[in-house]
């Protein structure tokens, strides 16, 4: 078979690895032929067609980013867009099928292209998370890591000048990274979108802190709600899916913070940083599982399924499983961080 790879939505470090293990294990054990779409959706609909032997992905694993390149074109719009043209563009380059890497963005129009008829395999990729049927998406364990270190830098600032510092960490809809790197790095207070709580209780904990003598180390992931708004903060407009932009949350807790204790308060966005640099091992392990499966779901006809982790393994789940609802922070997750706050 001919296959062809993409990488969409937001970059992460992992996607090489997983570019690496399918053409690896898909050119040695089953004898296919892949090609790679530069810049994700955009070269599917416009035909930007690269060769991938062997020798293209030798030694990527430990590489962040994509050789691929990316982008968060809609493969539904545009005059080269929908399944119809994409099938034309299938047939003219003699592809048989399609393994798309990339997040929910990236798997909701992967479905809708399995359901026009279009074969296609998934793999998941997001720091973020939050897509359900897989424990883990390679990319987090990096994004923890990075936020991680950040959160420790800061803290030592933070005791230096006796100020509060605040984070502010990615995420979207789901509070997975500010959870985990707040954990780490033994934050006073996390504040996530599954949760929503007062700039007043967030003082309270502010003050706790300072009052132990301790400068005050505050999280928050970029889609938090705080108490009494319905919307997380979005002033960036849209993507090319439709969804709001995100930022901006932690300058506004920072100055809520700052009026209602007096304590100087600086708040930092660690944005993109999240997404670069080397992958971890856990992630480069996973994505290389990752790749594999979906290889051989290729091969075995599996089409409409993505590679995901259980427990150990990893198994074929249906598109519709995976995105069906958001992975969010269990209540008890949150309250096993929430008894170290103050």
């Amino acid at each position: 078979m001919k296959i062809g790879i993409l990488t969409s939505g937001g970059d992460c470090p992992g996607l090489n690895a997983v570019i690496r293990s399918v053409v690896f294990k898909g050119t040695r054990i089953y004898g296919h032929e892949f090609v790679g779409f530069k810049d994700g959706w955009r070269g599917v609909v416009e035909g930007d067609i690269v060769d991938l032997p062997l020798v293209a992905v030798r030694g990527i694993a430990k590489q962040g980013g994509t050789i691929l390149g990316t982008s968060r074109t809609n493969p539904f719009e545009g005059p080269k867009g929908g399944p119809e043209n994409i099938k034309a563009m299938m047939a003219e380059h003699g592809i048989d099928a399609l393994i798309a890497i990339g997040g929910e963005g990236t798997l909701a129009a992967a479905q809708r292209l399995h359901n026009a008829g279009i074969r296609m395999v998934g793999v998941p990729k997001t720091i973020d998370n939050d897509l359900d049927s897989t424990d883990y998406t390679f990319g987090f364990d990096t994004a923890v890591q990075i936020a991680t270190d950040a959160l420790d830098r800061l803290r030592t600032t933070g005791d230096s000048h006796n100020r509060c510092m605040v984070a502010e960490v990615m995420g979207r809809h789901v509070g997975w990274i500010a959870l985990h790197s707040g954990m780490a790095a033994g934050a006073h207070a996390i504040l996530i979108p599954e949760r929503k709580v007062s700039f007043e209780q967030i003082a309270e904990w502010v003050r706790d802190t300072q009052d132990r003598g301790r400068a005050p180390l505050v999280v928050v992931a970029e889609g938090f709600v705080p108490e009494g708004e319905e919307s997380p903060h979005s002033h960036r407009g849209l993507d090319a899916f439709g969804r709001p932009r995100l930022g901006g949350i932690g300058d506004i807790v920072a100055a809520e913070i700052q009026e209602r204790t007096g304590l100087e308060t600086r708040a930092t966005v660690l944005g993109h940083i999240q997404r670069g640099g080397t992958p971890t091992g856990f992630d480069r392990v996973l994505a290389t599982r990752f790749g594999i499966a979906a290889v051989d779901m290729v091969t075995n006809g599996q089409w409409g399924h993505m590679a995901a982790l259980k427990g150990t393994s990893i198994e074929p789940v249906e598109f519709a499983n995976a995105l069906g609802n958001l992975k969010t922070v269990p209540t008890e997750r949150y309250d096993e961080a929430a008894i170290l706050f103050g």
